[in-house]
Parts: C-alpha cells; sequence; structure tokens
C-alpha cells in the first residue's frame, strides 16, 4: 500500500525518532548516574516480566549501525533524546564528559549520513537524585532542568537542527505521579498537578538558555488526544478530560494561561512564572496515538471523569484503537482554538505497536503497521488540504526497544530487534516507508 499519490509540500521533512532510555542501553557505563527509570525497573512487580532497560538495543555502542538504517531509510532528520544521567549524574554541577562525548559522537554520524539531528533534552529519564530532592512537585527541579538545557546548548547549539525540552509533559504528570504506572510510581491523583506547572517552568527556562546559546529552532512535543463524551450528557465530563490531557499542557505555551477547570491544584504563584513559560515556540510537536472517550463520573470516583473504551475501530497490539482520522480532527482542532498564536507544527511521534516476528524466510512482514502509516498519512494531507500547517513528520519508532511499564513484548519500530543477540532486521514497513520517501522525493 503506497500513498505516492498523496503528494506533500516541499520542504516536507520526515523523520523517525526514538528515547534514550528506550533504547540505549549501558546504564552503568561512561559515568551515567540513575534515573527514576532504572529506580522504577528495579522495583519488582513494576515492569511487565521483570523487564529493565541495562541493554535494551544496546544503541550506545551500536549507534553506527542504527544511523546507516537511518540513511538506507532516506530520512531527513532523527529525533531523540539526550539522557539527563548521562550528562549530568547527580542532576545538577559539572557535566561528565563522557556523556557529552557520546552525542559528539552520535552527532557525527548523523551529519556525516546528511540527516539532521532533533534533540529532545528529556524523555522521561529524570535523574534519581532529583526525585530524591522532591522531583517534579519541586521548584528547584526546573533550575536544574535550565542549567541541563545551558551545558547542552553550549556544547551542540550549532550542530541540532531543532530542540525540544521536554517530551509529553502530561504523561510524567499522570502516567508518572497521578496514576504510578510509569516512574515513579507515585499516586497522587489530583495532587500531582503541581508537576505539570514544574515542567511548564522548567519548559520556559530551558528555551531561553537554548536561545543565549545560539539555538536556532526551539519548540515542544506535546502529547494530544482528541477527547469525546460518551454521551452528549457526558460532554461536561470530556471538557474536564481534554482540559487535562490537551489544554494543561498546549494553553500555558501558547497562550500564557491555564485551563480555568484545574487553577485551584497549581502551586501559589503559579502566574507569575506564565511569561516564561510561554516564550515564543519556532514549531509545535505534536505527538498523536490515539483518541479519547470520558463519561461522567461514578459514586466514589475522586476524578470529574471516567473513561470509556473507544468503540468501533480496531485496536494495536498495544491495545490501543486505531482511529486516523482522530489526527485530522486533532490538527484543525488545533488550528481552530489557537490560531496565529500556533506555530508551525511538526508531528513528533506517530505509530503502533504490534507483535511481530521474524518469519521463516527472514523478513518481518508487519503489513497491520504499513495500513497504519498509510491511513494516518493520508489523514495527515486532508488536514494539509483543511488548512493545517504542518511542516513535518516523524514516525515512531525507528527501533524495537523498551516500551515502558510495558516491557519489550509491545514492538514499535520499523526495525525488528532480537533481543537476545541484538540483531536488526528492517520489517516491511520499513521497506514501504523508504519507498514512501522515495515517491515524496
Amino acid at each position: 500500500m503506497l500513498v505516492d499519490s498523496l503528494q506533500f509540500p516541499p520542504g516536507f521533512r520526515w523523520g523517525v525518532a526514538t528515547s534514550a532510555f528506550q533504547i540505549e542501553g549501558a546504564t552503568r557505563a561512561g559515568g551515567r548516574g540513575p534515573s527514576i527509570w532504572d529506580t522504577f525497573t528495579a522495583t519488582p512487580g513494576r515492569v511487565a516480566g521483570g523487564a529493565h532497560a541495562d541493554v535494551a538495543t544496546d544503541h550506545f555502542h551500536r549507534y553506527a549501525e542504527d544511523v546507516r538504517l537511518m540513511a538506507d531509510l532516506g530520512v531527513d532528520e532523527y529525533r531523540f533524546s539526550f539522557a539527563w544521567p548521562r550528562i549530568q549524574p547527580t542532576g545538577k554541577g559539572i557535566p561528565n564528559g563522557d556523556g557529552l562525548a557520546f552525542y559528539d559522537r552520535l552527532l557525527d554520524e548523523l551529519h556525516a549520513a546528511g540527516i539532521e539531528p532533533v534533540g529532545t533534552l528529556y524523555h522521561w529519564d529524570l535523574p534519581q537524585p532529583l526525585e530524591d530532592a522532591g522531583g517534579w512537585l519541586a521548584r528547584d527541579t526546573a533550575a536544574r532542568f535550565a542549567e541541563y538545557a545551558a551545558i547542552l546548548a553550549e556544547r551542540f547549539a550549532d550542530r541540532v537542527a531543532r530542540w525540544i525540552p521536554l517530551n509529553e509533559p502530561m504523561v510524567t504528570t499522570v502516567y508518572g505521579y497521578a496514576i504510578g504506572e510509569y516512574a515513579p510510581g507515585k499516586a497522587l491523583l489530583l495532587g500531582a498537578l503541581p508537576t505539570a506547572h514544574f515542567q511548564h517552568l522548567a519548559h520556559g527556562l530551558a528555551v531561553r538558555a537554548l536561545r543565549a546559546a545560539g539555538a536556532r529552532c526551539v519548540g515542544t512535543a506535546n502529547h494530544h488526544s482528541p477527547v469525546w463524551p460518551a454521551t452528549e450528557a457526558d460532554r461536561p465530563a470530556a471538557d474536564r478530560l481534554d482540559a487535562l490531557v490537551n489544554r494543561l499542557y498546549a494553553d500555558p505555551v501558547l497562550l500564557g494561561s491555564y485551563p480555568d477547570e484545574f487553577t485551584e491544584h497549581l502551586p501559589a504563584g503559579f502566574a507569575d512564572d506564565l511569561p516564561t513559560i510561554a516564550e515564543p515556540l519556532d514549531f509545535y510537536g505534536v505527538n498523536y496515538y490515539e483518541p479519547q472517550v470520558a463519561a461522567s463520573p461514578g459514586a466514589g470516583n475522586p476524578l470529574p471523569f471516567e473513561l470509556r473504551p473507544v468503540e468501533g475501530h480496531p485496536m494495536t497490539g498495544n491495545g490501543s484503537p486505531i482511529v486516523p482520522d482522530g489526527l485530522r480532527e486533532l490538527l484543525v482542532s488545533l488550528r481552530e482554538r489557537y490560531g496565529a498564536a500556533l506555530p508551525p507544527v511538526y508531528i513528533t511521534e506517530n505509530g503502533c505497536g504490534f507483535a511481530d516476528e521474524v518469519a521463516p524466510d527472514g523478513g518481518v512482514h508487519d503489513h497491520a503497521r504499513i495500513d497504519f502509516l498509510a491511513t494516518h498519512l493520508r489523514a495527515l494531507r486532508e488536514a494539509l488540504d483543511a488548512g493545517a500547517d504542518v511542516r513535518g513528520y516523524y514516525v515512531w519508532s525507528l527501533l524495537d526497544n523498551f516500551e515502558w511499564s510495558k516491557g519489550y513484548a509491545p514492538r514499535f519500530g520499523l526495525v525488528h530487534v532480537d533481543y537476545a543477540t541484538l540483531r536488526r532486521t528492517p520489517k516491511d514497513s520499513y521497506h514501504w516507508f523508504r519507498d514512501v520517501l522515495r515517491a515524496q522525493a
């Protein structure tokens, strides 16, 4: 299934995305310190199958091979993340030279291959000493993040094409601090909402630090889901869920304000930080996977909504509904809500997990992923036709990898990884996507 009939605008950027903790491994190499995810994976019962990321895909040692795979794929850009505990093992102070040197080597390899690096500063791997001091519930963590951003900017500002301070702060707040499914594993419910504010403050301080060091293109990467009411009577509940998972993260950085629904749960004096949080951005990253359905809460539910299944759609192997038109709906609604405040958009993540296996013929025939990507690219083209200003699209992910609390069972990669041997096998979707990019070129 090809999408060569769907021509994207000249200059449209194509890429793949990964994150440090999910692929690097080498968690004790080169002076790297422990992160909250190292602690979380070492806690019995937290991760499916007792999995950890001590080796993951061993990208730390095999990065050159992985860059060759990207070059053969034909992508323009590679979105990766720096590992904060590899740069500052305790989350503060003098940077670790060995950690900086690893990213020097990675950037050298990318530039030699003609691939532009897109660097994410934080993809959930908070140094454990900072969590011990309060984590994202503490204002000081934002200050430490600004220091970390300045270190990276001073070293790499002229070598990274685009910068993303934080990936999906919603996931840190909701999954990490509110319900505890992700590290650091707290279950504070609405008491977790100060973490949203301090992540926003960290973002704004990092934008300033990056720009002060000469970074030429700075944005963000927010998770977004269309939210649908289960029935018309459930629309108020859907509005509250939309505020929690979408507007709480977009409004502060784009409008300089918070949605009214949850301001009572934010730290005192939060309004004083809004000018810093709303530093102008060069682009806005959207990570899209699925929509959500909300209903009014039942008795005893401390939250102002309840989730319902998204029915009537096929599912990924990861248990997510496949709703390509949700991407079109989301992009159009962002344009309508934010208007001129919304900078050019990049789809910084879009992908799906299945239980892919190597077939007897040596191939990985992941036709469901091909269909997923093709239908989402069609939806993206429809959003462009409706006026959305989208400049690029990154597949999640280049490689099968450590999928957080679900361990290694869901495989999201265009490239299959045998976790016993670390052998890389491009899947059928890899070859399909390569053909798509050649047709676009």
